[in-house]
């Protein structure tokens, strides 16, 4: 169904009929409680620590011997902030957060490649986000904190983490 069917189909229905369809979308679908939920009571901070917590845990685990270090739990928790309109702020600050405890986890530990490879595209990430939304004054120094880090510990890519940096500029 297209987005005009879609508009013309509900310009039709009864108000009634609209709260009805609405309120079965909301007991089904998850997503859509969860949006509303997030709409009508926004605990942004809230969201972050959790995920936080959650980011934290993959690298430094409470309740396993081994860490898993995987980026794409803290990607998902970033494209789902983007997705239920978080403020941006609060997105780069997890961003942010997510690298700084990658950069934590990594010392003295031998580490593959791809890990410094995922951790160079989280930044470049970060740089183009903070750089669209404009929160550069804010997070200046934790990134330029990011990028010495990867600089005196010798992190491959680091021409790569230095073109993310020119976006800035």
């Amino acid at each position: 169904m297209s987005k005009r069917a879609l508009t013309k189909y509900l310009s039709e229905l009864k108000k009634k009929e609209l709260e009805s369809q609405l309120i079965d979308l909301y007991t089904r679908f998850p997503i859509v409680k969860e949006y509303y939920d997030f709409v009508f009571n926004p605990k942004e901070d809230k969201l972050v620590q959790d995920a936080k917590v959650k980011i934290s845990n993959e690298y430094f685990p409470q309740r396993r011997k081994r860490a898993k270090a995987r980026r794409s739990v803290a990607q998902k928790f970033i494209k789902h902030f983007i997705t239920l309109g978080v403020d941006p702020h609060f997105t780069a600050d997890l961003m942010l957060y997510n690298l700084e405890i990658a950069q934590t986890y990594s010392i003295n530990k031998n580490i593959p490649t791809t890990f410094y490879k995922s951790m160079e595209k989280s930044f470049n990430e970060l740089v183009r986000y903070i750089s669209l939304n404009g929160l550069l004054s804010q997070f200046k120094d934790r990134i330029v904190a990011c990028y010495r880090f990867t600089t005196e510990n010798d992190w491959p890519y680091q021409e790569d983490f230095s073109k993310s940096l020119d976006i800035l500029d």
